[in-house]
């Protein structure tokens, strides 16, 4: 190996020291000519003669071979051992072959990007320093590129050293990428003669093409209710990725940019439909998606605690309207019935609890008494009893009894910023959503400071309502005295109208006397 030390054998170490009278070691200098290395004769040391380049760099081992320090490239030739042995002379030629791997190899000049359909320079890939000169193979993900005059061209090139002597092989790879080389990784590797493999690093490229091809996704729960929130993507399948997309809603076009979504809140039945997605660059690329809003609306008359008479008929509605096929099942008394039930003729046997899918009555929102929290009250009709969600976490849940099919449950919440809650009931029967809109805390404190001033103003225009039905009250309790003075001057025909009068007289003087404890207060 080049660099290291050599042991050149005299007739492969077979030689007995003790049948050797001279041994002389002398190597090819070429055109026929040779050079003296170095000489020993039996019971002497051994004397070297070596000049130039080999001076300071020969010696001779016990066994007669000739040991050889710092091998270069010129030490391939021929090196011969000469044998002197009673009276035979014998001469042992040897010759030398000097091995060196790649110093290293690596791969320069690379692309950054590669354009679909386009030859360009890939890379370059370069094994220094070795004897004799590499061999390269590229590689993409571990398998072997061969030239092919299209797609793949690979040219290389030899450079020798003047110095040393040593090859370093260069190999260029000119490529023309495919959509699916997108991540692809690039190697070259060498074998040589001696060694082990080498292999560089490897090299990832960007691969740019236009986009061809949009999918519209549609981002939401399942099943999409009213109140819910969609999130339309625009997906592309260029790259670089596009950075601007139209989004065609119902009864608008939305332009975005750096971001390829669009969220539509608080959706109700009118957002179903058809919507669209293009590219800002290319409208006439675009993808479509149709959205379906479920909803499911029940209205039962009557309902609630109904009191009837044995005998009587009672007329049951059930009014739906629903985005979809739906189911309509009763239970009496938690027990399924086979049908609708119809009264046409109430029995005692009728009586019981009948039960159908929840609906919430309403959905309401009250300020905490400190000012620093909200409570979200959703007061629901069901049966059985309805499961309640809501769209966010609050805390402070309290939940009241369930009676009569009915059930309110609360939630505190603290908003930091304007939101659309959901609450959401549900039982075997069905399910039923509604929303409402809740204002920051931050905002409302603001907008109290804002209206202090007005309220000083509706104090004082309260008192003066107050005062007013305090003057009204009295002008008109002494006019119906007056009235009553004078109607006494007068008589009655029969008894009966002045039982009646007296009557009324009491009512009236109780209705005065209402309004002005109301005045009053």
């Amino acid at each position: 190996m080049y660099g290291e030390t050599l042991e050149i054998p005299c007739n492969n170490g077979a030689m007995k020291a003790e049948d050797i009278l001279l041994t002389k070691w002398k190597y090819d200098k070429g055109e026929g000519l040779s050079g003296d290395l170095l000489v020993k004769q039996k019971y002497q040391d051994v004397i070297i003669s070596a000049t130039e380049e080999y001076e300071g760099r020969v010696s001779m081992a016990p066994n007669s071979s000739l040991i050889l320090t710092a091998a270069r490239l010129t030490d391939q030739r021929t090196f011969t051992c000469m044998v002197v042995a009673g009276a035979d002379i014998t001469e042992y030629p040897v010759n030398v072959v000097i091995y060196k791997a790649p110093a290293g190899l690596e791969i320069s000049d690379n692309a950054q990007e590669l354009e679909i359909g386009k030859l360009t320079k890939l890379g370059k890939c370069v094994a220094k320093d070795a004897n004799p000169a590499a061999n390269i193979t590229w590689l993409k993900n571990n398998a072997p590129l061969v030239a092919d005059g299209k797609g793949i061209s690979i040219k290389a090139s030899v450079l020798v050293d003047p110095a040393t002597g040593l090859s370093s092989t260069i190999s260029i790879l000119e490529y023309s990428a495919k959509k699916e080389d997108t991540d692809a990784e690039f190697t070259c590797s060498t074998q040589h003669t001696v060694g082990a493999e080498l292999v560089s690093s490897p090299v990832t490229l960007t691969i740019t093409y236009t986009t061809e091809n949009l999918v519209l996704q549609v981002i939401a729960q399942d099943p999409l209710v009213e109140g819910d929130n969609v999130t339309l993507k625009c997906v592309a399948d260029g790259n670089p990725a596009p950075t601007a997309f139209i989004f065609h809603l119902k009864e608008e076009l939305v332009k975005v940019e750096n971001v390829n979504t669009y969220t539509i809140t608080n959706v109700s039945r009118d957002t179903t439909g058809e919507y669209k997605c293009s590219l800002v660059d290319n409208p006439t690329l675009e993808a479509s998606k149709d959205i379906t809003v479920n909803y499911l609306d029940i209205n039962l008359i009557p309902s609630g605690n109904i009191v009837k008479s044995a005998g009587e008929a009672m007329d049951v509605t059930l009014q739906i309207d629903s985005s979809g096929d739906y189911k309509v099942s009763w239970t009496k008394d938690n027990v399924k019935l086979d049908k609708e039930p119809k009264f046409t003729k109430l029995t005692y046997a009728d009586s019981g609890v009948y039960e159908c899918a929840p609906v919430i009555k309403q959905l309401s929102k009250l300020r905490g008494e400190d000012g620093t929290h909200k409570v979200l009250i959703c007061e629901v009709e069901g049966s059985p009893k309805p499961a309640v969600s809501w769209s966010i976490n609050g805390t402070s849940l309290d939940e009241s009894p369930f009676l009569n099919g009915k059930i309110k449950h609360k939630i505190t919440v603290v908003p930091t910023a304007n939101l659309t809650v959901s609450c959401t009931v549900s039982n075997e029967f069905g399910v039923d959503s509604r929303t409402i809109n809740v204002s920051s805390l931050i905002e409302e404190v603001r907008m109290d400071k804002q209206d202090q001033s007005d309220d000083n103003d509706q104090t004082k225009l309260v008192v003066g309502v107050v005062v007013g039905l305090l003057v009204a009250t009295i002008v008109i309790g002494l006019a119906y005295w007056v009235y009553m003075k004078k109607s006494k001057q007068g008589s009655w025909k029969t008894g009966e109208k002045e039982n009646g009068s007296s009557e009324e007289e009491k009512k009236l003087e109780e209705k005065v006397e209402e309004n002005s404890q109301k005045a009053e207060v």
